[in-house]
């Protein structure tokens, strides 16, 4: 049986592609993560003293969370067990808390439990682990892609340590990529390669952090060109070929939907056309529905230029209407010039505060009673009521405006910005007032509502 299972264990390495063979077998080894993996750092801390607690790995594929979590098995003096969230269940966890118990109890030896993609649990499963890992008898590590304070429960959390991953540098890529070529059990120095150095440069700027992805890369350009001329060369055209178009990460319900989406508005906001274009394509690129994009463009249009260019509502809506009509990959021009036209336009937050303020009174006040004259008198009877008597139209003015009281006592909402067109807009409203006022010599008589 022995030989046997050698047979086996050697067979499955032979098959094994590069970046699982090349895992790093030391804490020492390992590439990336020195904000909490480097000497001195928390989790280096907590494993050299043994004292690992519950954590949850978060971050990008490719940038080691199920590699350090092997590499904790075998730095810990815990047990160490192993589920995938897509193919457990609670029996699965009971069965594993079961041998926890049994570990305990017998020699005082504590386990570990590795659940890769952690996020897949649902409510009821994340609430089955929850006894044992606040008991301390299972020390939970999951790994996960997804933002966890959106998809792992409040209680995991609170008794978890949440280790961020990011995605590694052009230089640990180009680190790990090395490694590869020569080590000549693992990689793939038996077979002596010829590697451009543009070609390593190459892919590690375009393995865009992931280091599965750059090694994979590596093993098909040798490999294919081995099988092709018998000799490995790998030329940066090589390299260009054998690495497939990445697909944007980008998830439409998930957490880099909502970050970038954020960066597009803070970017119009912050007055940045380039910026502004490129989260726009990350969206595009990413499969963003085209409508959700001229919605969060049109809300921008009024929450932060407002008055300072009441054309860019315009625009916003324009942009809504090619969304839902043309559709894309043409709506992206439209999509593209409304973004831009905001990120150039002035800005004014006035409009959102003003609103605010209004509403804020109305919650918060008792209502007030609509004037006798403002009232509806269009039903036979409102003239008995005195409904609507001493209004007058604004237009029987010349100029449409007639000065009259248009709530029962003042209020002040709009403070109006100093960008853009806003200033001429209150300054012809206070024209408009002053005139009024003059003609009808009622100069002392206050205003119902001064913005200023």
């Amino acid at each position: 049986m022995d030989l046997f299972a050698r047979q086996q264990r050697e067979a499955e390495q032979r098959v094994q592609p590069l970046a699982v063979r090349m895992r790093p077998r030391t804490l020492d080894e390992f590439v990336g993560q020195q904000h909490f993996i480097g000497p001195g750092k928390l989790l280096r801390r907590l494993l050299e003293a043994d004292r690992l607690t519950s954590a949850i790995f978060y971050g990008p594929p490719g940038t080691g969370k199920t590699t350090l979590a092997h590499l904790i098995a075998a730095y810990t003096q815990a047990a160490f067990e192993t589920l995938h969230a897509a193919e457990a269940s609670v029996r699965d966890v009971r069965e594993v808390s079961t041998k926890a118990r049994e570990r305990l109890g017998a020699g005082g030896q504590r386990t570990v439990l590795f659940l890769d993609e952690i996020h897949r649990f649902s409510r009821t499963q994340q609430d089955s682990l929850l006894r044992d890992v606040e008991a301390g008898i299972l020390i939970l590590i999951g790994a996960t892609t997804e933002n966890p304070f959106f998809t792992i429960t409040g209680p995991l959390l609170s008794r978890s340590q949440i280790f961020e991953f990011q995605p590694l540098s052009e230089q640990d890529i180009l680190t790990l990529l090395r490694r590869a070529l020569g080590d000549r059990e693992r990689g793939l120095a038996a077979l002596e390669p010829q590697v451009d150095e543009q070609a390593l440069t190459y892919i590690a700027r375009h393995a865009h952090g992931d280091a599965r992805r750059a090694l994979t890369a590596l093993e098909v350009a040798v490999l294919s060109q081995q099988h092709e001329t018998g000799t490995a060369r790998v030329t940066v055209e090589v390299a260009a070929e054998s690495m497939q178009r990445k697909l944007v990460p980008y998830d439409a319900t998930g957490d880099v939907h909502y970050d970038v989406a954020s960066a597009l508005i803070k970017s119009m906001r912050g007055s940045d056309p380039d910026a502004t274009l490129y989260w726009l394509a990350r969206m595009l690129e990413g499969g963003e529905d085209p409508r959700f994009i001229a919605r969060r463009i049109a809300i921008l249009a009024s929450e932060d230029i407002g008055l300072a260019d009441p054309r860019a509502l315009l625009v916003a809506a324009a942009a809504i209407q090619v969304s839902e009509l043309v559709g894309l990959p043409e709506c992206e021009f439209a999509l593209a010039q409304a973004a831009l036209y905001m990120a150039l336009a002035p800005k004014s937050d006035s409009v959102k505060r003003s609103i605010r303020a209004a509403r804020r009174d109305v919650r918060e006040n008792p209502p007030l009673a609509v004037p006798e004259h403002l009232r509806d008198a269009s039903y036979r009877g409102a003239a008995k009521l005195g409904r609507g008597q001493a209004y007058r139209s604004p237009h029987d003015d010349p100029a449409a405006f007639l000065e009259q009281a248009y709530l029962p006592e003042p209020r002040s909402y709009y403070n109006p910005g100093q960008r853009g067109e806003e200033p001429g807009l209150i300054e012809r409203w206070r024209t408009m007032r002053q005139r009024a006022r003059d003609e009808l010599g009622r100069g002392s008589r206050p205003a119902d509502t001064d913005p200023t």
